[in-house]
Order: structure tokens, then sequence, then C-alpha cells
């Protein structure tokens, strides 16, 4: 009887402490993703007291402007560039950092510190570097493609951004998959290799199935930061030179504080959840058919 009552004393005790979190989660994000929604259908500028509801205006509007698809085709390269960066590299450090004998935690201490730095301040690092440094290295080297900035090129502009954002965001990633090779026995290694595996078919038959449910995780949460990312292409160039850098973050930035089109920019935010929520599913999905049963 006793144990009975300990256990249900447990049970309130722990739902009592998720309240606060499901309160917290409630008030910020389903009531907000609620109302966004529901401004997205108005005329609201963001400042007046009353709005008009105008049906799918705001959507009809966003689909017939070609600066909105642009903003899309520059986000999706934003993203693809991102996630091929970010899973390449982190995959190889994971890797690199595994086979260190000696002082590993150091080691992995020292590639997580820009983990630990605000997107904004390694922007403007970087932005003193394309501007200071590159054009001075270019001229040592004769090398006419970095005479100048890379910022200050259309053709050039994403691609620096892009790699601002790579340095940082490795280290997560790096982390996760080095949790998943932790989970591969050593045993399947030992036995491949008295087959006369190679190291590739050791990595393709052995580490590669086994770093799936990480390399599921690493995905989604890498296409959601490239698909959301607003900081790194802000800091560094507002979007420019020719709106070659400006993503939907900025483009709902703009709308919502610059042109004072907040209905209109609940729209762009409603339509990248929806792209952000599909494309998870998706990957998940085909994420899941590659790895260990």
């Amino acid at each position: 009887m006793k144990s009975k009552r300990e256990s249900t004393a447990d049970k309130l005790t722990n739902f009592l402490f998720t309240i606060p979190a499901v309160v917290l989660y409630s008030i910020f994000f389903i009531y907000a993703v609620i109302v966004g929604v529901n401004y997205s259908f108005t005329d609201w500028n963001g400042i007046a007291k009353t709005y008009n509801y105008i049906g799918f205006e705001n959507y009809k509007s966003l689909f017939e402007n070609q600066y909105f698809w642009n903003t899309l085709w520059v986000t999706v390269k934003y993203a693809l560039l991102l996630v091929v960066g970010v899973m390449i590299t982190s995959l190889i450090l994971a890797l690199c950092l595994n086979s260190i004998k000696h002082l590993k935690t150091l080691t992995k201490s020292i590639f997580f510190i820009p983990a630990m730095i605000g997107g904004v301040t390694i922007s403007l690092i970087f932005d003193q570097i394309y501007y200071r440094l590159v054009p001075v290295i270019g001229e040592m080297l004769g090398i006419s493609a970095l005479s100048q900035s890379p910022l200050a090129s259309a053709k050039t502009a994403l691609i620096a951004v892009v790699f601002v954002n790579v340095w940082q965001a490795v280290a997560m990633p790096t982390m996760i998959f080095m949790a998943g090779l932790q989970t591969v026995p050593g045993d399947l290694y030992e036995s491949a290799m008295l087959d006369g595996a190679t190291t590739f078919q050791r990595f393709r038959y052995i580490t590669l199935p086994y770093l799936m449910p990480t390399f599921t995780i690493n995905m989604v949460l890498t296409i959601k930061a490239g698909i959301t990312s607003f900081d790194y292409a802000y800091a560094l160039t507002a979007g420019g030179p020719s709106r070659s850098t400006t993503v939907i973050g900025i483009s709902i930035y703009n709308d919502a504080f610059n042109n004072m089109k907040f209905s209109l920019a609940n729209a762009e935010a409603v339509i990248l959840f929806i792209i952000i929520a599909l494309l998870s599913l998706i990957q998940i999905k085909i994420s899941s058919k590659g790895g260990v049963n």
C-alpha cells in the first residue's frame, strides 16, 4: 500500500514538473503559431488596433510576386549548400576526432568553441576578414578572383555567407556523429578486417548504417537551420548585392519591419513552416530506410 502511494506521489510530482514547460511551450509556440496563421489572412500592418480579413489575398500576392520566388530559390540554394558543407565536414571531423587516442576531450572542446559564439559576432569577424584580409592575400598570390571581398560580388556572396555558417555550424553535428560512432560494435570491424574488407567497405557497410539515425537528426536540424537562416546573411550583406543573399528570413524581416506589412510577413512565415515540415517528413522517411534494423 505504501509503495503504491509513493508511486502515485512520484507520478504527481513528475506531472507538476512538466506544467511550466507545457505552459511556456503553449504560449510561445502553439499560441504564437495560431495567431500568426490568423494574421496571415488579414491586412494588419502591425500597429493598427483593427484589421480586416482578406482571405488568401496575401498568399495570392506572394505567389504572383517574382521576387518571392527568387527569394525561395536563394533560400533553397543556401540550405543545400549548408547541408552539403555541414554534413561532409562534420562527418570527416567526427571520424578524425574519434580516431584520436590522446587528449580527445581537449580536442573536442577546441572544435566546439565556434558553437558558443553568437552568429552575429562570427559574421562581423568574417566581414572584416573578407574585406581586409582576402584582398591582401589575393594581391600577394596574384589571384584576381581574390582582389576584392567575395561579399561584393553577386556570384560569390552566397557561398561566402554559407562558408561562415558552416564554420560555426559543424560543431554540434560533429558531436552527434561522434556519439553515433560509439554505438558501432567493435567486433564488426574486427570481423570485417579478418575477411579482407577495405577501409571504404567497412565505412560503407558497417559505420554508415549505424550512423543513419544521427544522419537523420543532423540533416533535419541543418535543413531547418538553412531554410530559417537570417543572422549570417543579414549581418554580412543585408541581402545584397542584387538580392543574391536575400533569404526568406530577410524577406520576412523587411516586409514586417521596413514595409509594415505584418500580415504579408506572417503569410511568408506560414509558407516557410509548411516547407520545413514537408522536408523534415521526407528526410525522416528516406533516412529510416537506410538504418540498422
